[in-house]
């Protein structure tokens, strides 16, 4: 029995003195400013990928103190980086095994200094460290996957042991290479339907949380969810079945029912997992969802329409509510500050009034109070050509008919001069118009001549120049 107690001694002895050594930082040591300067100019020749000269330096910093200053893992991510370098660019098989070896050597040696918090980072609770590791588990799987060409069983162990220990905190690049090693063993008959349902579930979860709670990365968990569910894809109907979400959520439902981000929840999952409209609990979720939404919407719709009478005008012209839009349309220009949105909205008010209220006055003096607010822009001119154009008929005799064309036409090139986003348009209702000028036998019976001016009847009113059509 005390053998066997010296035994365990010295193993446990020999383990402390093996993780002092591989976990050992330059802080009091005899060579600690050859291993400072070491650092420094290996960090720097990795900025400048002079790589030959970075592995020299790195060497004996890692030699000296593979920790560092025991507060950080560069010697042992950079040295995987080198390593990774030497890698790629090797042709001898033996010699690139070497390399791998050492790759996992350090990746290894990082977790276990963190594991042992014999190096300690600016933040030290239990939480912090399991981030630590859980990234180094997650970068080592990633490395495996997409460089290393390591099998899919042993890669697949690294890549759960770093969601298991990193949570929440895993980073987005591990869900793709978990995602193609589970489909490709699931379809081989090496991988069950429940663990595969572990996988696909554990992953969309550390999803949705950063989608929701990371600001900086969240964009990119919300890309790779998708990209590794693109792949889950093709094995979601074979490892989960209605009866097995049902049986998850009911419970959770029953004890809720009045939580409308739940009900939303259940609903999405169990229709993606395939279970029918028809279905009783799917039915009953659907009408306390419906009921929910448009409620909901209808709140807040009112509350932005109060904050602001053009969303309010916009329905409005959607139910043909020309009047009462026309109303709310008013109500925006005389709230509104910004001259870009009172144009548009004195423009939209101005299409109202000529298209449905046939408020011709009004419709011209809005569109050109449009036009001054927002220099450049042709649309409240072609708005007002148009206005002419219609009205053209009912102003007077032939002869007056074919002056309002030409205050038509004036009015579109004025659109288009401006505008060049307008000026297709304008061309074309012009080219429309040619055919109505005056005739120049009509003018000359009257004693006119072409370039005298004239002001148009009716409640146009414009003063034009006398041209001729073909």
């Amino acid at each position: 029995m005390l053998i066997k107690r010296i035994i365990v001694s010295v193993v446990a002895l020999a383990m402390v003195n093996f993780l002092a050594a591989q976990c050992e930082n330059w802080v009091g040591s005899r060579l600690q400013e050859d291993a400072e300067n070491a650092h420094s100019i290996y960090r720097q020749a990795l900025k400048t990928e002079d790589y030959a000269l970075a592995l020299q330096y790195w060497k004996q910093a890692y030699e000296i103190a593979p920790a560092a200053d025991g507060h950080r893992d560069y010697h042992y991510t950079d040295g995987v980086d080198l390593y990774k370098y030497l890698y790629k660019n090797s042709t001898d098989p033996a010699e690139k095994e070497e390399y791998k070896n050492t790759i996992f050597r350090l990746y290894d040696e990082a977790i276990a200094c963190y594991r042992n918090k014999a190096i300690t980072p600016d933040c030290q609770t239990e939480e912090c460290y399991n981030e630590k590791i859980g990234y180094l588990l997650g970068r080592k799987g990633y490395d495996m996957f997409y460089e290393l060409q390591i099998p899919y069983a042993r890669n697949l162990e690294v890549l759960k042991e770093a969601i298991e220990v990193g949570k929440n905190s895993s980073e987005y690049i591990v869900f793709y290479p978990i995602a193609y090693i589970v489909v490709e063993r699931f379809k081989a008959e090496k991988m069950t339907a429940e663990e595969a349902r572990y996988y696909h579930i554990t992953c969309n979860d550390i999803a949705d949380y950063n989608i929701a709670n990371n600001q900086t990365f969240g964009m990119y968990y919300e890309q790779a969810k998708q990209a590794m569910n693109g792949i889950f894809a093709q094995i979601e109907g074979d490892i989960f079945d209605c009866e097995f979400f049902k049986d998850k959520y009911e419970p959770q439902y029953e004890g809720n029912s009045q939580d409308p981000e739940l009900i939303r929840k259940i609903l999405s999952i169990l229709r993606k997992q395939g279970c029918s409209d028809d279905d009783e609990f799917v039915k009953e979720l659907d009408v306390a969802w419906k009921k929910y939404a448009t409620e909901k919407n209808a709140e807040i719709t009112a509350e932005l329409e109060k904050q602001n009478p053009a969303l309010a005008g916009n329905r409005l012209i959607r139910e043909e509510k020309f009047e009462e839009a026309a109303k709310k349309y008013e109500e925006a220009i005389d709230q509104e500050k910004d001259p870009g949105l009172k144009a548009d909205y004195l423009y939209t008010l101005a299409t109202i009034q000529f298209g449905h209220l046939n408020q011709y006055f009004s419709a011209r003096s809005n569109a050109r109070r449009a036009a001054s607010l927002k220099p450049g822009w042709g649309k409240p001119y072609l708005l007002i050509g148009d206005m002419y154009a219609k009205t053209a008929r009912s102003c007077g005799d032939s002869w007056n008919q074919r002056l309002a064309v030409i205050a038509a036409i004036d009015q579109y090139a004025k659109a288009k001069a401006m505008d060049a986003e307008s000026a297709s348009k304008a061309q074309s209702r012009m080219n429309k118009l040619y055919g109505s000028l005056p005739n120049k036998d009509d003018a000359f019976m009257r004693g006119y001549k072409e370039g005298q001016t004239f002001k148009v009847g009716c409640w146009i009113e414009e003063t034009v120049t006398l041209r001729f059509g073909n």
